[in-house]
């Protein structure tokens, strides 16, 4: 493993395709790693990114601030992803990346990720963003969430993929019996997602 101030990576330095990892608020870089090398083979990049404001309430960080909602540090942190991602292109092409997201990562992914040529984007217990519309055409996308999460309702998850499919999107939801997190019913799916959309 490599590590920078602002990311992490595991795999080979010189790689063909990449899963770009984006963290839940209060969380940090490390948490979606271990997750990120279950899902892909060998051969592919896996980068962390670690969310550039810390955490009001505790040692991670966030992409801006929840509690309230600041949707007026939104477009800077947009500003931000984007420029991160634009620049891991210069090593690996973004029509060979996937970005993965959890919660407010989750919402950062598709935010930012349907505007770019990536090869797909899969947002587990997200939402959407204030005002955000899916442009068309954008990449594929990959929805999970619990049935039962009670910290972003599983209707979120349906507004987007309801958001995604008016604007012509294929957009996939794969529900689950449980909480706020990944769990493990949905890693063959994520899986199948990644490799059909790098490796297809």
């Amino acid at each position: 493993m490599t590590s920078h101030p602002d990311q992490l990576q595991l795999g080979p330095e010189h790689a063909q395709q990449r899963l770009v990892l984006l963290h839940g608020w209060g969380a940090d870089a490390d948490d979606l790693l271990d997750l990120g090398a279950l899902l892909v083979s060998p051969q592919t990049s896996v980068v962390a990114l670690r969310a550039p404001e810390p955490h009001p309430y505790g040692t991670g960080r966030q992409w801006y601030d929840l509690q309230p909602i600041d949707w007026e540090a939104l477009p800077a942190a947009r500003s931000n992803l984007q420029a991160r991602l634009l620049s891991l292109a210069k090593s690996v092409p973004l029509e060979k990346t996937v970005l993965l997201g959890f919660s407010q990562g989750a919402a950062m992914a598709l935010d930012v990720g349907s505007a770019l040529p990536l090869a797909g984007i899969a947002a587990c217990s997200g939402y959407p963003h204030q005002g955000w519309q899916p442009p068309s055409p954008c990449p594929a996308v990959l929805l999970t969430h619990g049935r039962q999460d009670p910290v972003v309702p599983f209707m979120a998850s349906e507004e987007l993929q309801k958001q995604l499919q008016a604007s012509g999107q294929t957009a996939r939801l794969v529900p689950f019996e449980g909480g706020h997190g990944i769990d493990e019913s949905v890693l063959p799916e994520l899986k199948r997602f990644i490799a059909e959309q790098i490796e297809g």
